[in-house]
């Protein structure tokens, strides 16, 4: 396959090669690509057999075989067990020792084993164990004995050199896990390779882990280094390339439970220093090295000190950031004495780290002498994975907490299990571009369903970018933990030849969003640090997939929510992923959810669409009962004291918060020192009452802590209280916003802020204290709004796999015809009617963005033909319908069904119908089928699909030479193959440059002209329409010809 060229600079292409080298030498070793076939003389997979005996020592139970092959089964706790499966029956061979498995002693445990036949029972107070005897087969129960956790479906085998398990699916049940993927995180029904690649694209894998959990709440992880291939289908197969099984098993009483149980084994996620909450900058400050790969001509980067002139403009541009990794290049180093550098960085607030190629052979003075605190590896080093790369982090680990106080703050690709103990993961080396930036999304929240607190990927990338992507890149990621920029390697903006991407390089309007997004998250840092600590105590992420706060709602379980995610458990965020100042398809679960911008509070569950989103607007909501610390306003930890600390409270109920406070430098919280504080708030549910916010004392000590401060209430209510109290004694009404920042307690009622902020300062308080507002009002919820009905004058039928027009007038068009009347009916006069499923098409005669189906089923008195389970599709081809948008069943009733979902845009409507929701026969029938959304907006930054061969539109070698002809190439979705389509009709590709046909037998790209010979409008099916004539492909080349309907003259739009 062609790749985009990537910048002049060699050495992230090396670092690729060396990765396939490193790939290579792996597979020497026997640790070949997961899913790679075997011979096809292999010989037959063996299993254990029967069982022939079991013996006990303590909680530990050994099962011998009629094979020779020995299985035992070790009770570590009430909750967690081992089963390992020896072929030749020795137990000896244990690669992964102690590294992914680092607590297994958890004190006694209450265990016993009966005979029961056809199997033996163990038994433990949360669970039941069945070793079914002939054949050896493993099926965990609740303690109850009946409830299901796991089955296997038939014996574990190993044949080529891989051992494989087989579990059973029930019917909804959903699957995350393993690791870092680049792509969505609900598994079901996927093949997913857990091993190193180092391809860095969607659907590849990062930081791979041996580790998946279940809806029915367990988890597996692999104890190994092999590489393997999990496919979450019915029965799932669950593949490592090696002879021998073993594997760890966590239950709990939910998905949070679960992650609780891994990670009690596997290790706590760390805790980060405060500084590595703050933006990280990656560069080459030393490029006058002779060794340096890159260039060396770059100015103010000729010696390592050049970075604190970096430093400075950020200060200046008023613009928070925490630290630097200023050699970070293929030969950079970094100019002696390296301990002056660190010390002017940290004299204006950043903190220093260091990247490695090569190892850590003088981290003990980088870290002791000179006072770095960061280590970030490089694919060049422990590209090869597995335990290696594992080991190299460990180094960087040890390297600085044996040479410092500090704690470990680590970045690195190719993680595996247990990996969340030591560092950060990130998505390697990927691009600036919407596409990268829609899978991102997904892949951060979803490495939180493997235990990965901290993972993240380049500000807009390492190659390509623009002021645009990087702004709505920037946003997002200031909601997660952890957040870095490379520079070096992307696009010439905002000054040519730099390819900086510091937030503070760039122009207006881009420097003031970058500004305010960042100084958001330094407000929020207490609130993100606290939630960093829950994960270091429970194993549940800072950044949170939607299915772990809503885990029983069927929509938040699934990719629909895949494209927003939880900072938190009270910030719902729904990134902005293409070039549109409109966001579709945000859900907001069941409970109240208000517009962090606006204040305008919704009810939950329901679709929201067509939220007005501009390039400053990341679209976020808080939850109702949230109550949110935040800092002071600061660029960096440590710039000015932590008063007052403000708690920003969304009173509804009864909740509370826990702030979580230590030094945020040293590993002294390791031994108890730091602080708790909880907070509780009491108000109505709905309307006027009163609101009291009960503060109690900071509880615990570190070093650094206040003995008192200052705090301040931001309470969104609806309207001005009776009056506030503090301890009991009424609080000065203060008349404007002026006079309440001039004072020293008091409060304000703003009803212009968000839709009303009572805010109000206690003054300091050493102290457990209570504010009560009297007689206010939560702010009402309303419903999520819906979006209008399609027109239906525009559509057609593509097609119906059947209809009645024999015996009655069933015919498809009938279904959108606008009369309820009439019938669509699949047929039933002439012989046997065909089965289920059936399906009708529909050309919506234009591109929509689709939020929702009607279907109201046949008005006629009959019930045959009532859809029952049904899928709904909408896309740009009907080549290509991809996953459904909705599924479900209606039900068996003559009452009209609304269908909502994420907004979905193209011009065709799938309707499937799976089901006959009486189960009465084989048939199906529709009055009406109606949609709404609105029409779509133009696409943006795609790929553009040929019809007729599958192919892409591609810049040949990236080049934007005027009069380069694109061709048709396989589709990578590179930059090269990105394209947009505008309201005056032209279609540019990479670096601004026109499509353009004034020569009708050779289609080239141009400067931007507006002529004619640019002009392209989209047509029915899926056609592009230049001067009355269509482009369409021959073999590879690009062509203009009379419009024919062929499959090469139709186009669709990709991702």
């Amino acid at each position: 396959m062609r790749l985009p060229l990537r910048p002049r600079r060699g050495p992230r292409t090396r670092r690729r090669a060396l990765a396939a080298v490193l790939a290579g030498a792996l597979a020497v070793l026997g640790l070949a690509a997961a899913g790679s076939s075997g011979s096809a003389s292999a010989a037959p997979a063996q299993t254990a057999g029967s069982v022939t005996g079991i013996s006990r020592n303590g909680g530990t139970y050994t099962f011998t075989t009629t094979s020779g092959a020995k299985a035992r089964l070790v009770v570590a706790r009430a909750d967690i067990f081992r089963i390992w499966l020896s072929p030749d029956g020795t137990f000896t061979d244990d690669p992964a020792g102690r590294d992914l498995a680092v607590t297994t002693d958890f004190g006694s445990v209450v265990t016993d084993w009966t005979d029961a036949g056809g199997h033996y029972r163990i038994t433990t107070p949360a669970l039941s164990v069945h070793v079914n005897k002939s054949p050896l087969r493993f099926a965990v129960y609740r303690a109850d004995d009946t409830t299901p956790v796991w089955e296997e479906t038939r014996p574990t085998s190993w044949s080529g050199g891989k051992t494989t398990q087989y579990l059973a699916q029930d019917t909804d049940e959903q699957f995350y896990g393993t690791g870092l993927r680049l792509g969505e995180w609900a598994l079901r029904g996927r093949t997913v390779p857990v091993a190193v690649d180092n391809r860095w694209r969607e659907n590849s894998n990062a930081s791979p882990a041996p580790f998946y959990m279940s809806t029915r709440n367990y988890g597996v992880m692999r104890n190994t280094w092999a590489p393997g291939s999990y496919s979450f289908t019915s029965p799932g197969t669950f593949t490592h390339n090696e002879t021998r099984f073993d594997a760890w098993y966590f239950t709990g009483d939910s998905l949070k439970g679960v992650l609780d149980a891994y990670t009690d084994v596997s290790g706590k996620p760390f805790l980060a220093p405060l500084w590595g909450f703050e933006l990280g900058n990656a560069d080459c400050f030393n490029a006058s090295n002779p060794d340096y790969q890159g260039d060396h001509g770059r100015p103010r980067h000729q010696t390592t000190p050049d970075v604190v002139g970096y430093a400075a403009d950020a200060r200046a541009a008023d613009m928070p950031s925490g630290w630097f990794l200023p050699n970070d290049g293929y030969g950079c180093g970094y100019t002696q004495p390296l301990k002056d550098t660190v010390e002017a960085l940290r004299a204006k607030g950043f903190h220093t780290g260091l990247w490695t190629s090569t190892g850590l052979s003088a981290i003990a003075d980088e870290v002791g002498v000179a006072g770095s605190r960061a280590v970030k590896t490089d694919v060049a080093w422990i590209g090869g994975g597995y335990k290696y790369a594992f080991d190299g982090v460990r180094q960087a680990v040890e390297g600085i907490e044996k040479n410092s106080d500090a704690r470990r703050f680590v970045w690195t690709v190719d993680g595996w299990a247990g990996t969340q103990r030591n560092a950060v993961v990130w998505t390697g080396d990927t691009y600036g571009t919407w596409d990268d930036m829609r899978w991102h999304v997904p892949a951060i929240a979803g490495a939180g369903l493997s235990g990965l607190n901290y993972a993240s990927g380049d500000v807009d990338g390492i190659f390509g970018g623009s002021p645009q992507t990087y702004v709505r890149d920037l946003q997002w990621k200031a909601l997660t933990p952890v957040l870095m920029t490379m520079s070096g390697w992307g696009a010439t903006n905002p000054a040519a030849g730099y390819q900086d991407k510091q937030p503070w390089r760039f122009a207006e309007p881009y420097l003031s969003i970058n500004r305010k997004y960042l100084k958001l998250k330094m407000r929020l840092t207490p609130y993100l640090y606290t939630m960093s600590r829950t994960a270091h105590e429970t194993g549940v992420p800072s950044t949170r997939a939607m299915v772990l706060e809503y885990p029983e709602d069927p929509v938040a379980r699934g990719n629909l929510t895949g494209g927003q995610f939880l900072a938190g458990d009270s910030l719902l965020v729904a990134p902005v992923v293409s070039d549109t100042t409109v966001r579709d398809g945000i859900y907001l679960p069941a409970g109240t959810w208000t517009d962090y911008w606006t204040g305008t509070t919704y009810a939950g569950p329901g679709w929201l669409n067509g939220y007005a989103a501009p390039l400053d607007t990341l679209p976020m909501f808080v939850k109702g009962g949230a109550i949110v610390p935040m800092w002071p306003q600061m660029n960096h930890a440590g710039e000015k004291p932590v008063t007052p600390l403000t708690y920003d409270i969304h009173p509804r109920g009864s909740s509370s918060f826990t702030l979580y406070e230590d030094d945020g430098l040293t590993r002294a919280h390791e031994t108890g020192a730091y602080a708790r504080q909880r907070v509780d708030v009491t108000a109505p549910t709905a309307g006027t009452g009163d609101v009291t916010v009960s503060v109690g004392v900071a509880q615990g000590d570190y070093a650094g802590k206040p003995a008192t401060r200052g705090y301040e209430l931001a309470l969104h209510v609806a309207a001005s209280p009776a009056q506030v109290t503090l301890g009991g004694s009424a609080l000065p009404k203060l008349a404007s916003r002026s006079a309440y920042d001039a004072a020293a307690t008091g409060w304000f009622f703003d009803p212009a802020d968000r839709a009303g902020v009572l805010w109000v300062k206690s003054g300091p308080q050493a102290g457990a204290f209570g504010v009560t507002a009297t007689a206010t009002k939560v702010p009402d919820a309303g419903p999520v709004p819906t979006s209008a009905p399609l027109p239906r004058s525009g559509w057609s039928l593509v097609q119906a796999d059947s209809q009645e027009t024999a015996a009655e007038n069933g015919r498809a068009v009938n279904a959108f015809d606008g009369n309820p009347a009439t019938i669509w009916h699949t047929a039933w006069s002439s012989g046997t009617p065909a089965a289920l499923p059936h399906e009708i098409q529909i050309d919506l005669g234009a591109r929509y963005t689709v939020d929702g189906i009607g279907y109201l089923p046949r008005q006629d008195g009959g019930v045959n033909g009532r859809i029952g389970g049904y899928e709904i599709h909408v896309s740009d081809t009907t080549a290509d319908w991809g996953r459904p948008v909705a599924t479900g069943t209606f039900a068996d009733t003559a009452t009209a069904k609304t269908v909502p979902f994420a907004a979905a845009t193209g011009r065709y409507l799938r309707v499937r119908a799976l089901t006959e929701a009486g189960g009465r026969g084989p048939w199906t029938s529709a009055a009406e089928i109606t949609a709404t959304g609105r029409a779509a907006p133009l696409p943006t930054d795609t790929t553009l699909v040929n019809g007729g061969t599958g192919t892409c539109v591609d810049l040949p070698h990236s080049s934007t030479t005027p009069g380069t002809e694109p061709t048709l190439y396989g589709c990578h979705g590179g930059p090269n193959q990105r394209w947009t389509l505008h309201p005056d009709g032209r279609l540019t590709g990479l670096g601004g440059v026109c499509l353009d046909a004034a020569n009708a037998n050779r289609i080239t790209v141009q400067p931007c002209a507006g002529t004619p010979a640019q002009t392209w409008q989209p047509g029915p099916q899926g056609t592009l329409h230049n001067a009355g004539a269509c482009l369409g492909g021959n073999g590879t080349r690009l062509t203009r010809t009379a419009c024919d309907g062929s499959a090469a003259q139709r186009w669709s739009f990709g991702s």
